[in-house]
C-alpha cells in the first residue's frame, strides 16, 4: 500500500508501540481534536470519525468478517467487510482501501462513497462505545482474500436472505445494522435490484 503523509506520521509498525489517535470531529463531521483510540471509546465516548466498508462478489453477495477473538473491543462477533478509523489527516476513501488491504489481503475494486452516518453504540460486553461519524463506502471484491488472522476470525459471502437469517441467530457488531441500513440506497445501485439488497 502507498505511504502516505498521514500513515507515515501515524504508522506504528517500527515497533514502539506509540498511541493510535483518532481524529475526534463535531456534529457536523469538522475536525475539532484527535484523542487516543482506547480513550475516545471509554462511556461515555468522544465523537470521532470512523469509515465502514461493504464488499460484493460478482453474484452480488456481502462479504462478512468475523473479528478476531483477540481484538480488544467486539471481539469475536460478525460485521461488514471492514471497518476503523482515519488516522488524523488521511482522507476516509484512503483509510477505507488501507485497511480493506491489511485486515483482507484485497484490493477494492469500484470503491464509491456511500454517505456518512453518525450514531452512539455502547457494547455491552466490553463498556466500550462507538460515538462515530462513519464514512461509508460500497465497492467489488475480484481477488482470493488473504485474511491477516490477528484481525480476521473467518469470512463469509451472503445474500440479501442469508444475511437475515444468519443476523436473527448469530451475534453481530453493535453498529452493524446501523451501517448497513445507511448504506443501503449505494449498495443497491452497486448490486442491482435482482440481488435484493
Amino acid at each position: 500500500m502507498p505511504i502516505t503523509p498521514a500513515t507515515a506520521a501515524n504508522s506504528s509498525s517500527n515497533g514502539t508501540g506509540e498511541a493510535i489517535l483518532l481524529e475526534l470531529v463535531d456534529e457536523d463531521g469538522r475536525t475539532i481534536g484527535t484523542a487516543e483510540k482506547l480513550s475516545a471509546h471509554q462511556a461515555p465516548g468522544q465523537l470521532h470519525r470512523a469509515f465502514s466498508v461493504f464488499l460484493f462478489d460478482e453474484q452480488g453477495r456481502l462479504l462478512l468478517q468475523q473479528r478476531a477473538l483477540g481484538k480488544y473491543h467486539s471481539p469475536g462477533v460478525w460485521s461488514n467487510t471492514c471497518c476503523g478509523h482515519p488516522y488524523p489527516g488521511e482522507a476516509p476513501f484512503a483509510a477505507a482501501a488501507r485497511r480493506t488491504y491489511e485486515e483482507l489481503g484485497v484490493s477494492p475494486s469500484l470503491l464509491a462513497e456511500a454517505g456518512t452516518v453518525r450514531y452512539n453504540h455502547p457494547d455491552p460486553d466490553s463498556g466500550l462505545v462507538e460515538q462515530e461519524f462513519n464514512h461509508l463506502f460500497v465497492g467489488m471484491v475480484q481477488s482470493p482474500l488473504r485474511p491477516d488472522e490477528s484481525e480476521v476470525g473467518e469470512t463469509a459471502f451472503v445474500t440479501a436472505a442469508e444475511l437475515a437469517e444468519r443476523h436473527a441467530n448469530g451475534t453481530f457488531s453493535a453498529w452493524f445494522m446501523t451501517v448497513l441500513d445507511s448504506a443501503r440506497p449505494a449498495i443497491r445501485e452497486l448490486t442491482g435490484p435482482s440481488a435484493g439488497w
